[in-house]
């Protein structure tokens, strides 16, 4: 846990999918959603990130979807906003919509396609958060934007007051443990991966930035809550009950399966925004078989 920064959260935050009617936001279920999460015990709430079909979402949608949201929540548990973009100043203007809608904290992806080199990312880091009227946490998702956070960069950006965390999703839990080692007192480190979330919370992680936990709210906050205790045999043993829901939420890119399962247990409807859409009818078939009793 950093020592001179602001903790935004520690346990379980729910990377939210965004719930489309007709072609628009629907805030009815969104409400419901985010009631749901809360008397479940999640611990913080992500709105526009990935799983949030962020990169569809218009700049007015971000804003009104945070303030919604904040509403909402209420104060009952921190709320994050999704600001990535390959554009800095566009990544800039996010940052200033959803601050000002009143998110707690900010969760920035790298910037995609452009493929940066480490001078960028963290010359466009540092612009972002010295433009932030909240406190940036970094994203690394080499699979979905072929850019890998290296040591070196979280080292740099370290040193900056305003980035207070790093969610990692690359997978490589030696380099998660490096980070931690050196960068704990700077950084809070959060997962990205649900299938890794007892081993790096072992290795020094506050907890994850969840998919499956849309579905499984109430597990996923419980297991986080083992681990911060440092009860990692039961929390371990609650994951492996959850696996096979956790990997068959990537049978398609995410969030397509997550929301097409939150649509059979009626908390939102299977609608997409392209390039997104419905799953095929081989993984719709499969998605109801697994979940139909889970």
């Amino acid at each position: 846990m950093s020592l001179y920064k602001p903790t935004v959260f520690s346990g379980a935050a729910t990377a939210l999918i965004t719930p489309f009617l007709h072609g628009e936001i629907d805030y009815l279920a969104l409400g419901e959603l985010i009631d749901r999460q809360i008397d479940c015990g999640v611990h913080a709430l992500l709105v526009a990130g990935t799983t949030g079909e962020s990169s569809t979402l218009s700049l007015h949608e971000h804003e009104a979807l945070t303030a919604f949201a904040k509403e909402r929540i209420g104060g009952r548990v921190p709320l994050l906003a999704g600001c990535g973009s390959n554009s800095t100043a566009h990544a800039i203007e996010l940052a200033e919509a959803v601050c000002e809608a009143g998110a707690d904290a900010l969760l920035a992806v790298t910037p995609y396609y452009n493929k940066a080199t480490d001078l960028g990312l963290i010359s466009h880091y540092a612009a972002l958060a010295d433009a932030a009227q909240r406190p940036v946490i970094l994203y690394s998702v080499p699979s979905r934007t072929g850019v890998k956070i290296s040591l070196a960069v979280y080292r740099a950006l370290a040193a900056h007051e305003n980035i207070v965390g790093v969610k990692e999703a690359s997978g490589d839990l030696e380099l998660l443990e490096v980070l931690c080692d050196t960068c704990g007192d700077q950084l809070d480190v959060y997962i990205g991966n649900d299938h890794q979330t007892v081993a790096a919370m072992k290795l020094g992680a506050l907890g994850v930035i969840s998919v499956c936990s849309n579905l499984y709210p109430r597990e996923m906050s419980e297991l986080c809550s083992l681990c911060l205790s440092g009860d990692f045999v039961p929390a371990n043993r609650r994951l492996r009950e959850l696996l096979p829901q956790i990997q068959a939420l990537f049978w398609e890119v995410n969030p397509i399966p997550v929301k097409y399962v939150s649509s059979l247990k009626g908390l939102c409807t299977a609608e997409y925004r392209l390039p997104l859409c419905p799953p095929s009818p081989e993984v719709a078939r499969r998605l109801q078989a697994l979940f139909s009793n889970a």
